[in-house]
């Protein structure tokens, strides 16, 4: 009874301690939002629509347009995305399926070793390896939309190859070699028993390294450029959201420049909050509906 009584109590104090934690998430999102908030009231009352239509960013004349950040945040992700999705779910299969024992083990500690690199060795190295590369290849400055959106890949790249490669190995044995005694070749059991089974592992490699690649700061800040212009050659320098606070947040020599920085980081935090809730709702939808 004695025992009874203590689990009881030890429960009840696992409930409340998960409850205070989920509570204390809770109150630093919003804390983090408030704080943005309140600092960009100046810019976004002054500035009002101006901030998010117009391009030009000019502290001098005391011109805030956000445009040009906010689409070189966006085109940045969406290339890094492309490139990487492809290249993760490829280096997960061939670590579950197609490599040999003695592979598996040492790429896969590379892999995970590559998710320990910073953040600043990814930019420096994309600064003095491949800018050149992309300087050859397209001239120009190698400085760029495609140059921070390559090393921004490449920093994901780990992350979404590990969490797949753990999915894609959830899958039972039996489904696989239920396949095989049906006939089905490799590449039928990849696509028609592996993927379909660790579809809500791969979704959720996607949100995480979406997450990491959204808001990522210094990696790009060393290629990008910091250039506030919007231009469809993506070779040639422009900016985002953390690159603009990385380069201009120590230069901010007025209220209202001070503001329009906080104000990008709210747009930022939206642009987070919304793409990765979107992603979650839809992963955690299709999760109940069995995939």
């Amino acid at each position: 009874m004695k025992h009874i009584k203590s689990s009881v109590l030890l429960d009840a104090f696992f409930a409340k301690l998960s409850h205070g934690g989920a509570l204390i998430v809770l109150i630093l999102v919003i804390s983090i939002f408030a704080v943005l908030l309140g600092y960009s009231l100046e810019a976004l009352s002054q500035l009002g629509l101006e901030f998010f239509t117009e391009e030009k960013w000019a502290p001098n004349l005391e011109k805030f347009g956000a445009r040009s950040a906010i689409i070189g945040s966006l085109i940045s992700t969406f290339l890094a995305m492309a490139l990487c999705i492809p290249i993760a779910i490829g280096i997960a299969i061939f670590l579950t399926e197609i490599a040999p024992n003695s592979l598996k083990t040492p790429i896969g500690t590379s892999i995970e070793l590559l998710a320990a690199i910073p953040s600043v060795i990814y930019g420096m190295w994309g600064l003095f390896y491949f800018v050149p590369l992309m300087r050859d290849l397209f001239g120009g400055l190698g400085i760029g939309m495609l140059s921070a959106s390559v090393v921004l890949s490449v920093m994901i790249l780990p992350f979404m190859a590990a969490v797949t490669r753990d999915a894609m190995n959830t899958t039972p044995d039996i489904l696989k070699e239920s396949a095989y005694a049906l006939g089905a070749t490799k590449w039928d059991v990849i696509q028609a028993v592996v993927i379909p089974y660790a579809k809500a592992g791969i979704i959720g490699s996607m949100i995480l390294a979406l997450g990491r690649a959204v808001g990522e700061t210094m990696a790009v800040t060393f290629v990008m450029g910091n250039v506030h212009r919007i231009s469809w050659d993506i070779t040639a320098p422009a900016t985002s959201i953390p690159v603009t606070l990385a380069n201009e947040f120590t230069e901010a020599d007025s209220s209202l420049y001070f503001s329009a920085l906080f104000s990008l980081a709210l747009v930022l935090m939206l642009i987070s909050f919304s793409i990765i809730a979107i992603a979650k709702f839809y992963f955690l939808k299709k999760v109940r509906r069995g995939l």
